[in-house]
């Protein structure tokens, strides 16, 4: 199981923090475009990037978002809104690190998160804001029964990935 999901298991609260850091690829790219049928030219050709004035070809706006749907997948969070804010591009084979930060969590277990998303420079390149529910007690329990049997569902499991 992954560190956020044993997290999940025993319980949120404010002001937890979870960070997760990845590097896009070309094929990331490739299998997003593939999935969601969306083969803007500023991901694949540079001539068009060129003539938007961009140094390279882009990734996927929704692709690099995409990061909050790992940690929210590993805490088993039901997301009700997503609000995404691109604020710079990231190039294929930048490395991006998101850190999601919960700030509410109110009746039946409804909560609000952040999330900030920054470049390996460190500058902030999109912002996002997550409504949802997390997991409540009864949910909690069946996480764990998972994890007792090795999380089997989940390919982030530490025994899978060798995470710590």
């Amino acid at each position: 199981m992954s560190w956020i999901r044993r997290k999940a298991a025993d319980g949120i609260s404010v002001g937890d923090q979870f960070r997760i850091t990845r590097t896009f690829t070309e094929e990331d790219v490739l299998q997003f475009a593939a999935i969601t049928r969306d083969y803007n030219p500023i991901h694949f050709d540079d001539r068009f990037v060129a003539a938007k004035g961009i140094e390279r070809r882009i990734c996927h706006g929704l692709l690099v978002g995409g990061m909050v749907t790992e940690i929210g997948g590993q805490i088993g969070w039901l997301a009700s809104g997503i609000d995404l804010r691109f604020k710079k591009p990231v190039y294929i084979g930048d490395t991006v690190t998101c850190t999601l930060t919960i700030h509410t969590i109110g009746e039946n277990d409804r909560a609000q998160a952040d999330a900030v998303f920054t470049n390996a420079t460190g500058e902030v390149v999109l912002t996002a804001h997550i409504r949802g529910r997390l997991p409540n007690a009864t949910d909690r329990k069946v996480l764990r029964q998972m994890m007792a049997e090795g999380d089997p569902t989940n390919p982030l499991s530490e025994k899978k990935t060798g995470e710590i």
